[in-house]
């Protein structure tokens, strides 16, 4: 019988040696595929920041805690295969002293298994959320950093639906980072351990005539090798079949999307027959590729399942004979069968894991090249530009995606307080002029000075409102304004009647009439106080004397504000002391100033 005193200082032994060496050898390995695999140079590209000590020593902490449960969990597992011999072999002698030992020796372990497992959930869960709030923040950082979320479409290749990539590989992301890094250390100690353990246990097998010593073990290597083979020559598929269900299903939610943000539009021109044959479309896409992956899955999962089942029976087949031939008692025969059971497991680890390893290494290539793209898209080229408190042009060429000249060797210089208007016909390049004095068109070239940050504010046509309360899209892009100044700024453009609805919480670009959301954007002019603003066509849905009468505010409340207005109504004129006139078709390129 075990000396259980004996066996609990083994234990403590045995954690600290297994726990060095793996994380020694862990470490190792972990470089060593970083450097060796394309995909363990992706989780670096994705991981290394997270874990950087410099940053922080709590993710690296939490990691080794992790991989010293896991190691308790694989003792605890070699101490009940213990206990199981301990237990039958008491059945079958009737031992009644031992058996009731063996009672009290479960619950203990039981007990010390079940906090283990509530241990390791709460460390496990609230590492992969700290993980994921960080990786969601540094993801969403690049994504803003040098407006990459907006220049990105200007990429020969952009990226597909990136906000799929934040929102859900960034969750699957962490998860499959953990669950298979702690199931692959679980697995190849578990191994180690129980192959030792099946070694003493397993006698010799007869095999066409030849005796095998340890044959159990052998054969337990080559059955779970074979079907390892087999299984991931099945699912090698699954790797594409994965990252189209992603990229497809993505692509059918942000139609079904951009229909709810259309929606009146739609409704105007009657296109639901159009709207429901892209749906469908997209849809029908969706589902060819799902059921490739039932068909997939199906021949895959039925071959795992046949091998697992014809694994339970094979250790009792192996050393039936030498139980009924008395050379070893039931608790040898049922240990046998959990020691093979643990080795099996542990080495088919690998082969049960390779479909999530396969939406692992689609989730892999969905965030780096996200983060590529944005690489890319912060380096698209842009103007010059320099900060000051004037607006200057010099050499400035702007062209279309195709290279086609829109504008050619522009320059001008606006003082404060001067105003600008640029005219000319529709697509000869007058917002896209804005675009690259934004900084946003990648297709430009030239010198520029001008107010930067918060001193420069710009109108759109379809002003954007922020989600929220009404007093967040007034102080947009400023975090806070008093009320005061909230108040007064509603009442100058004559939206006094919304004054009680500062902190309604709502959509308000659908509650808003387009006019009124043209006056808010004046409101916000004038809470924000800029040194320059440019609008583009921004009093387009208000009457000619509302239009007046919010441009004459704006001289009289920012005196010194530079105002770059793009505009058709020849009634802004009176308000803006140039003009440049974009000339457009044949002749494109040129322009001019007076």
């Amino acid at each position: 019988m075990l000396n259980w005193n004996q066996e609990i200082l083994n234990s403590l032994n045995w954690l600290l040696t297994a726990y060095g060496a793996v994380l020694l050898g862990g470490g190792l390995v972990t470089l060593l595929l970083m450097h060796a695999t394309h995909w363990g140079r992706q989780f670096k590209q994705l991981a290394i920041p997270y874990f950087s000590p410099r940053r922080s020593w709590r993710p690296l902490l939490s990691v080794a805690l992790l991989l010293f449960l896991a190691l308790f969990a694989v003792r605890l597992s070699v101490l009940f295969s213990n206990w199981s011999k301990m237990f039958y072999d008491s059945l079958q002698d009737k031992n009644q002293d031992a058996f009731w030992m063996a009672i009290i020796l479960f619950l203990t372990l039981a007990a010390i298994y079940i906090a283990r497992e509530l241990i390791s959930f709460y460390v496990q869960q609230s590492f992969e959320i700290h993980w994921r709030t960080w990786n969601n923040q540094a993801l969403l950082d690049n994504w803003f950093s040098g407006a990459a979320y907006y220049r990105g479409q200007f990429l020969p290749d952009p990226v597909d639906n990136p906000d799929q990539r934040i929102q859900v590989d960034i969750e699957e992301f962490v998860r499959f980072s953990v669950s298979l890094a702690v199931g692959m250390v679980r697995s190849l100690v578990s191994l180690v351990e129980f192959t030792a353990m099946l070694w003493v246990l397993s006698g010799p097998l007869i095999l066409m005539g030849k005796e095998i010593p340890h044959g159990m073990v052998f054969m337990v290597y080559l059955y779970v090798l074979v079907a390892s083979v087999l299984a991931f020559k099945i699912g090698r598929p699954l790797i594409r079949l994965n990252f189209l269900a992603e990229k497809l299903s993505a692509n059918f939610r942000y139609a079904l999307v951009r229909l709810r943000e259309y929606s009146e539009s739609i409704a105007f021109f009657r296109g639901e027959v159009v709207e429901q044959g892209v749906l469908s479309s997209r849809f029908n896409a969706l589902i060819a590729n799902f059921w490739a992956l039932v068909y997939r899955n199906l021949f895959f999962q039925g071959f795992n399942f046949t091998v697992g089942q014809a694994a339970v029976i094979f250790p009792y087949v192996i050393q039936a004979k030498r139980y009924f031939d008395g050379e070893i008692k039931l608790g040898d025969v049922m240990q046998t069968g959990s020691a093979f059971r643990e080795v099996e497991d542990a080495l088919s680890f690998f082969r049960r894991a390779y479909d999530d390893f396969a939406k692992y290494r689609a989730v892999l290539d969905r965030l780096t090249s996200f983060v590529a793209a944005n690489h890319q898209a912060r380096h698209l080229p842009s103007l010059n530009m320099v900060e000051s408190t004037t607006l200057v042009l010099q050499n400035v060429q702007i062209t279309r995606p195709d290279r086609e000249p829109l504008l050619r060797g522009l320059e001008f210089s606006l003082q404060a307080g001067e105003a600008l208007l640029i005219k000319g016909p529709s697509g000869s390049g007058k917002t896209t002029l804005l675009r690259s004095l934004a900084g946003l068109w990648p297709f430009v070239s030239g010198q520029m000075e001008r107010p930067l940050g918060v001193q420069s504010l710009f109108l759109s046509q379809k002003p954007y409102l922020p989600l929220g309360s009404l007093r967040a899209s007034l102080t947009y892009p400023a975090p806070e304004a008093n009320t005061q100044s909230l108040l007064d700024a509603l009442h100058k453009v004559q939206l006094s009647h919304l004054s009680d609805r500062l902190d309604q919480e709502a959509d308000w670009s659908r509650i808003l009439s387009l006019g009124e959301q043209q006056r808010l954007a004046f409101a916000r002019v004038l809470i924000n106080r800029p040194r320059i603003v440019f609008l583009d066509e921004a009093t387009s849905a208000m009457d000619e004397g509302l239009e007046y009468a919010l441009y004459r505010l704006l001289k009289t409340e920012l005196p010194s504000c530079i105002l770059v207005s793009v505009g058709h109504r020849s009634t802004l004129a009176q308000f803006h002391r140039h003009s440049l006139e974009i000339l457009g078709g044949d002749k494109a390129g040129q322009w001019i100033w007076s």
